[in-house]
């Protein structure tokens, strides 16, 4: 039962055919596309509004420089909340628990605005290394520590993305068990767990969007400091 619990994160495959492409190309499909009607409909006027109040808010702190990164950041955004709504529904996969994808769009995304700053702005970009003011004595164990931190960051990104959604992966699977097992032989002690599974299914609901916008956000302030 324990091996089990973690079946849901291997990659799907079809009589040996691998079909990660597929679940990373399906959401693209399902995204509503725009008409030459004056008038669009609810869907896609929705979807306008949020790519319009997303962009404006997390590029308002960024300089004119880093404005042309603004589709990208919105389509990133829109792909990986699909992604990770798509992955709550049943008998589905979802590609962002597995942390090869997730460094995959972290790592160039960051190394991306690494070389901005050092083709833009050099100095102002090898400062952050140093803070100003530093003694001489910590200079070298700083430029060190910040150096380990720089290439750290990464890291981090595709570490959070994935630790987040395995665990709340694991959550329901382990939750909807126990309810399964406990509501024939206890109704009410199984009625309170499906209840918790509920709640549970919401707040990963929220935590599928949260952790999308927090990845973009990161990558953001990564850009900030280098425009």
């Amino acid at each position: 039962m324990a091996l089990n619990f973690f079946d849901q994160f291997m990659s799907p495959s079809f009589l040996g055919i691998p079909l990660m492409a597929l679940a990373l190309t399906l959401p693209w499909a399902l995204f509503p596309a725009p008409t030459t009607r004056w008038l669009n409909n609810r869907l896609l006027s929705l979807q306008g509004w949020f790519m319009n109040r997303f962009s404006h808010q997390l590029l308002l702190p960024i300089n004119q420089g880093g404005h042309k990164w603004a589709l990208l950041f919105t389509a990133l955004m829109l792909y990986l909340m699909t992604l990770n709504m798509f992955g709550l529904l049943p008998y589905t996969f979802t590609p962002t628990t597995q942390l090869s994808l997730n460094m995959g769009m972290a790592v160039p995304l960051w190394l991306a605005t690494i070389i901005i700053g050092l083709r833009n702005q050099p100095t102002i970009a090898l400062g952050h290394l140093l803070p100003e003011g530093t003694p001489t004595a910590l200079i070298p164990v700083l430029i060190i520590i910040e150096t380990i931190s720089l290439f750290i960051r990464p890291l981090a990104l595709g570490v959070r993305l994935t630790a987040n959604l395995t665990a709340g992966h694991l959550l329901i699977q382990l939750i909807g068990t126990a309810a399964f097992v406990l509501l024939p032989m206890m109704p009410a002690v199984g009625a309170l767990t499906s209840i918790l599974l509920f709640l549970l299914t919401l707040l990963e609901v929220a935590v599928a969007m949260i952790q999308a916008y927090v990845f973009v956000l990161l990558l953001s302030l990564y850009l900030q400091e280098n425009v």
